[in-house]
């Protein structure tokens, strides 16, 4: 049992690091001069994002590259961030414009207290506890005036309906958008 649980946990970590920041299909790629030029842009911006010191599971930040262009996606908490972002991302080198299409969602004490309420619904029930291990939550929780979206990686098919339904049970959560994807099963 010991085992399954660390197997769970690493794969879980992984799968984390490698979604966290999610880059959108591209279709620009070969105008870089090669997949090589568009795989080193596509892992630094990644890399950018991740590191970004205000990105909470409250955010959700994506990218897509075409060419030398990036766009950047999503939705965040804190204006802070959207500029950080960006300012990370236009000093990578190969990159000619940087489009910043992130979204900072509005301050609402609602939202905030849903935010705080699906993060305790979903992070503290026992099937889903073990998403709540590492430094960055692999399950993203974005309000937008009482509308929550799910986002990033989770191991099965029941761990997203039972994220959805946890989340669901809420007061005050008028939809749930569950965007999380399964392991394994990432479309593009």
């Amino acid at each position: 049992m010991g085992k399954g649980i660390l197997r769970n946990f690493l794969l879980c970590w992984m799968l984390t690091a490698a979604l966290l920041v999610q880059a959108q299909p591209n279709q620009g790629r070969q105008s870089l001069g090669g997949t090589a030029a568009a795989d080193r842009i596509t892992r630094e911006v990644r890399h950018e994002l991740l590191m970004q010191p205000y990105y909470t599971i409250f955010d959700w930040l994506a990218f897509k590259v075409d060419g030398d262009n990036v766009t950047l996606l999503g939705q965040v908490v804190d204006p802070q961030l959207k500029s950080d972002a960006q300012a990370s991302v236009k000093h990578i080198e190969g990159i000619g414009t940087v489009t910043n299409n992130i979204e900072v969602l509005p301050p609402n004490p609602d939202d905030d207290r849903i935010r705080r309420d699906v993060y305790r619904a979903i992070y503290n029930y026992d099937g889903l506890f073990k998403y709540a291990w590492g430094s960055q939550p692999p399950i993203h929780i974005i309000v937008k005036t009482g509308h929550v979206t799910l986002v990033g990686p989770v191991d099965s098919q029941q761990d997203k309906q039972l994220a959805e339904m946890r989340a669901k049970t809420v007061p005050g959560v008028f939809s749930v958008d569950d965007q999380l994807e399964v392991a394994g099963n990432k479309t593009k």
